[in-house]
């Protein structure tokens, strides 16, 4: 009787033992594989920088160059400007009055972020460039009370998408360019010595009738392109037939739309 019982036992407890071996390896691989899930998600969605991108076209061939530093003038293919982790909404109005006032780079301030940046024509011609702000990703329609104010050579605009019910432009601002793009313009006939200076504001609009709470927890991410070229494609900004001149697709626009922008918003 005895001897049975210390076999059963000694059973239960290789039973227990293997039972346990079992759970904790099943425990291991649903760590690591959360692990991995959330280390990819930091990959695609990490907050931090926005870039800014010159085509090397312009940086190589036409004497065009691009930096932060206006004393330095280190000409640069890419310009990375700090994001933040947070931002929740604010008007217009709060923000400061000198803000292009800036040296350069990153100037970030209490929920919105802003970064001046330089083009320089250095060549002996010349030049006409587009400048556009790619949107790369959205979650939770944040982009439809987002604002790009863009101030160059102290001229300001303000940039918004289309109100979704009007179908008309926010007050005070120009519609995006279409749902991929937010802004799109050219800057023509830039002459040798001439140098351009560019901040960009991007902020949470909180007067926007689209600002609601189910933008909590929205993300976007974008890009910055300075580009030369351009083609003949439909002006989806009018109703007639005609066209206008807009970036082309080169070789790297793949690469340059996976770039790490800034991203969290609320």
């Amino acid at each position: 009787m005895g001897r049975n019982t210390v076999k059963r036992t000694a059973t239960g407890v290789r039973r227990r033992e293997k039972a346990i071996k079992k759970t904790s390896i099943i425990l291991i691989i649903l760590i690591l594989l959360l692990l991995l899930f959330f280390a990819i998600l930091s990959l695609v969605y990490r907050g931090g920088d926005f870039v800014i991108t010159l085509d090397p076209n312009l940086f190589l061939k036409s004497g065009i160059k691009m930096y932060d530093n206006a004393e330095l003038k280190d000409g640069k293919i890419k310009l990375y400007a700090k994001g933040i982790d947070f931002m929740d909404n604010i008007s217009i109005n709060w923000l400061p009055d000198d803000l292009d006032k800036s040296e350069g780079g990153s100037h970030n301030g209490e929920n919105y972020i802003a970064y001046t940046f330089f083009i320089d024509n250095t060549g002996d011609k010349n030049l006409d460039y587009w400048y556009e702000i790619n949107i790369l990703d959205v979650i939770r329609n944040v982009d439809d009370a987002v604002r790009i104010m863009v101030i160059q050579n102290g001229d300001k605009k303000i940039y918004a998408k289309i109100n979704d019910i009007t179908k008309k432009e926010e007050p005070g601002t120009i519609a995006f360019y279409d749902k991929k793009t937010a802004i799109l313009e050219q800057r023509k006939d830039i002459k040798p010595g001439e140098m351009d200076k560019y901040t960009v504001v991007m902020w949470i609009e909180g007067d926007d009738p689209d600002c609601l709470d189910n933008l909590i927890g929205g993300e976007l991410k974008v890009n910055i392109r300075i580009t030369e070229s351009h083609v003949k494609r439909e002006d989806k900004q009018s109703s007639s037939s005609s066209t206008q001149d807009v970036p082309s697709s080169s070789s790297n626009e793949a690469d340059e739309r996976s770039s790490e922008p800034w991203k969290k918003l609320m």
